[in-house]
């Protein structure tokens, strides 16, 4: 243990003895009692230091102070108070949030197990009264008045309140600490019966077991019970009710022990407050919103609806990083009376959940406009400035909203499909809410199943490639293929690539998968080089901006040319227009050694991009590919539109002009075929020559 928790252990244990001394009457010396704490105080520290946490040993702290004779009802209070504001900065750690909440357990549980061992020694006291009550009616009679005697001492000078009534519940005998507990003197308590004495908010079974001890069915019965006072203070209490036989068995007497636990009733419900409210905001915090939660489901009945606002603010980490967590805390708190404001009502809930995210609960919600208008309003709120600390300001949030009769789903459902669209509400721009919506939930539900499974498909050689020809308009001879990527799977069938193309690229698979869709592609065309030799076609593969990226590209395509030796002029890589044109240095320079290999380099989809002309004929290009969006206006029997007429042409001269070659995409009809002819395009690529298919079906057109 280090010098300065040392001296931090010792310090607070002087100032507790200091501030509990004369709350109990305790038979020990001042230095006694400094040494008694002294050794709770490092079992506090011990707890509040360990690297696992657990409270066991606060708790038996509060039971060690109680067997001390610390039973006074302030010491426990100091005790609780001086721990929450001294301990941490005697320790020298007060700026260790993490512990400020292990500081608030370690108040709860030493404050429990003080009120247990206190409630054990207070029941031990009321056996032991209710022991001698229920001798005095055994004892012979000659012993008869000494034990009564016993009794009326003990009865007058008790601690706890205690009442004799008879069967009918009036009132005979009290003693001065019950008539101190509530406030009555003796003579009017008499005048009354203990049916008088009954709380609006007691529980049916309060009375329920009083009935059945008057029947003699049950000889005692313990509650916690609210009394007024006579100046209208209520006071909680332990009660006990005793029945008092006769010598024939039957009801005579009632005896009632009354123990005052007030002090012990607030502080619970002030550690419950605390336990169950964010300390920031004083919003309900994530325990009190899911109790609430669970509490709506377990008692919703049929037809009843149920709506949840998940809220999280955009751009607080910014305002948070920038301006200092105080600011950031003053911005939570302004937020959240705000939204405190917009959405007060019955059946709702708003709640900090942590950080900045909140939400809001709808009880009885009437439908999904009742929700909308709620989001729609919290919106609102948030669109005027706040101002703190000189500073103005501006925040929006992104809201996921769900709402849905409560039969047929749980509040774990409710949770995560809330989370769910607060993602969409952020991905959608932010700003705004979004609805929970079960089909677009399936689309993501069923991206997320392939990007998972991606990696094992790859291994399990779901993956296969499909060719479609580019065949030159002048002769219709092919002159190449491309390699199209097909995912064959189990469940979903078979996937187009803008299924899963993008998920890889999203997830770096992209890189392993095109080095695969490579390798498949140049073993193909080693296999048709050896049956058609100079009539072989060169062959097209795609490259993701990704894979043009890696560093190992130059060393993937060379080794593969040479595994199957192949001729690099028989494989042509294609990029898209904005790819390449935005490429950096370090991947320009790796097309560069691939052209200077001799490997065709194409531009995919032209036309598309921004098209930097003046820098498009310093890339190491080869080829363009004019998009097929161009082709629609030249697909009509009746004649092209001039646009993409003149678009085309224009394209198709650029290129001849740089000395590139032109494919024409999306060709499907013989007079988009004969117009791109004259144009002066040199190839082709569409459905008018094939479909994409099976290496067999391709090479009958070689």
């Amino acid at each position: 243990m280090t010098e300065p928790v040392a001296a931090g252990m010792e310090a607070f244990a002087q100032s507790w003895a200091s501030a509990i001394i004369g709350t109990s009457y305790v038979p020990m010396t001042k230095a006694e009692v400094v040494d008694h704490l002294r050794g709770l105080t490092e079992l506090l520290v011990e707890a509040l230091l360990a690297d696992t946490f657990r409270t066991s040993a606060a708790h038996e702290v509060g039971i060690r102070l109680v067997e001390a004779h610390f039973t006074g009802t302030e010491t426990l209070d100091r005790t609780v108070q001086l721990m929450g504001d001294d301990l941490l900065t005697e320790l020298g750690r007060d700026t260790e949030p993490h512990l400020r909440s292990r500081i608030a357990a370690l108040q709860g549980a030493l404050s429990a197990g003080y009120a247990q061992s206190l409630r054990e020694r207070t029941l031990d006291e009321q056996e032991a009264i209710r022991e001698a009550v229920l001798d005095a009616r055994d004892h012979a009679e000659a012993a008869l008045r000494a034990s009564e005697a016993r009794f009326r001492a003990v009865f007058a000078e008790a601690a706890i309140g205690m009442g004799i009534s008879d069967t009918d519940g009036n009132i005979l005998e009290v003693n001065q600490s019950l008539q101190d507990m509530l406030g009555y003197p003796a003579s009017e308590l008499r005048q009354r019966n203990l049916r008088s004495l009954m709380h609006p908010a007691d529980a049916e079974s309060v009375w329920g077991f009083y009935e059945q001890l008057l029947h003699g069915e049950r000889d005692h019965f313990r509650v916690e019970k609210r009394f007024n006072r006579r100046d209208g203070e209520a006071v909680w209490t332990h009660l006990t009710i005793s029945l008092v036989r006769d010598d024939d068995g039957q009801p005579a007497y009632q005896v009632a022990m009354v123990e005052d636990v007030t002090d012990r009733h607030l502080l619970q419900n002030r550690l419950r407050y605390q336990a169950l409210h964010d300390p920031l905001t004083t919003l309900p915090n994530r325990a009190l919103f899911l109790e609430r939660l669970s509490k709506a489901f377990d008692g919703g009945s049929a037809g009843t609806r149920i709506g949840l606002c998940y809220l999280d603010l955009d751009g607080f980490k910014v305002i948070n990083d920038s301006l200092g967590h105080d600011i950031g805390d003053q911005l939570l708190v302004s937020v959240a009376n705000r939204l405190d404001e917009s959405v007060a009502g019955d059946g709702r809930l708003v709640a900090r959940m942590g950080g900045d995210e909140f939400v809001i609960l709808i009880e009885g919600s009437t439908g999904t406009q009742s929700i909308v208008d709620i989001a729609d309003r919290v919106l609102d709120s948030l669109t005027g400035p706040i101002r703190i600390d000189g500073h103005e300001l501006s925040v929006s949030a992104s809201i996921g909203l769900v709402e849905r009769e409560i039969n047929g789903t749980t509040s774990a459902d409710l949770m995560r499909d809330a989370d769910i669209t607060l993602y969409w509400a952020k991905a959608d721009g932010k700003g705004r809410w979004a609805m929970y919506d079960p089909e677009r939930n399936a689309r993501e539900v069923a991206r997320f199943t392939l990007s998972a499974t991606m990696p094992a498909a790859l291994e399990r050689d779901e993956f296969y490639v499909d060719y479609q020809p580019l065949v030159r308009l002048e002769d219709s001879k092919v002159l190449g293929v491309e390699a199209l990527v097909r995912w064959q799977h189990p469940e979903f069938g078979r996937l187009a690539p803008d299924r899963f193309i993008e998920l890889a690229e999203e997830t770096g698979l992209i890189v392993p998968l095109g080095r695969w869709v490579l390798r498949k592609a140049c073993q193909q065309a080693r296999r048709w080089l050896d049956a058609f030799g100079d009539a072989t076609p060169f062959v097209s593969v795609n490259l993701a901006v990704r894979q043009s990226r890696d560093p190992a590209l130059v060393n993937d395509v060379k080794s593969i040319l040479e595994e199957f030796a192949l001729p690099p002029h028989l494989l042509q890589l294609e990029l898209t227009e904005s790819a390449i044109m935005g490429t950096a240095d370090e991947p320009l320079e790796a097309l560069r050694q691939l052209s200077g290999m001799g490997v065709r380099i194409a531009i995919d989809d032209f036309g598309t991009g921004y098209s930097n002309l003046a820098y498009l004929k310093h890339l190491p290009v080869h080829e363009l590919k004019i998009a097929g969006s161009f082709m629609e206006g030249m697909r009509a029997a009746d004649g092209a539109d001039p646009v993409d007429a003149k678009i085309v042409s224009t394209l198709v001269s650029l290129a001849h002009a740089l000395g590139l070659t032109v494919t024409a995409e999306g060709v499907e009809t013989p007079s988009q075929a004969e117009r791109l002819r004259k144009i002066g395009c040199d190839a082709g690529q569409g459905w008018l020559f094939a479909r994409p298919g099976r290496p067999d079906q391709i090479e009958t057109l070689f």
